[in-house]
């Protein structure tokens, strides 16, 4: 191959549709749309990557939806364009592959320990 067949453009994505690659993680977070950051769910991540996630959702989703994903810790939102949302197998919900453009997410941070159930820890008390 010569030189320019070699390099790669940063934002160009390789053939299975993404540049980084996915680690299963399940993160407890905030998910909300932008257009309603009120009307928000608490929800877990599938797997994650630096620059998205997949999200699980009560709801379907439209493709180009801007949504809001906070970690539990109360750490600031990330903003996100919905990729993709596609019914979970057996079930009223949602996959929603979320892609974060404005920078990079550590999500090692936020992780869950244990495979078990869910137990963040909070910060100030209790959350309504």
């Amino acid at each position: 191959m010569n030189g320019s067949a070699q390099r790669r453009r940063p934002n160009q994505r390789l053939f299975d549709g993404r540049l980084e690659k996915r680690l299963t993680m399940s993160v407890p977070v905030y998910l909300a749309s932008l257009g309603e950051p009120r009307a928000r769910e608490r929800t877990v991540t599938e797997n994650v990557s630096p620059h998205g996630a997949r999200v699980i959702s009560k709801r379907s989703w439209r493709s180009g939806e801007e949504a809001l994903i906070a970690p539990l810790t109360g750490e600031f939102p990330q903003v996100g364009t919905v990729i993709y949302s596609r019914r979970k197998n057996g079930g009223g919900r949602f996959f929603l592959g979320v892609e974060f453009l404005d920078r990079s997410v550590k999500w090692e941070s936020y992780s869950v320990p244990s495979v078990g159930r869910l137990r963040p820890s909070r910060r100030g008390g209790e959350e309504s």
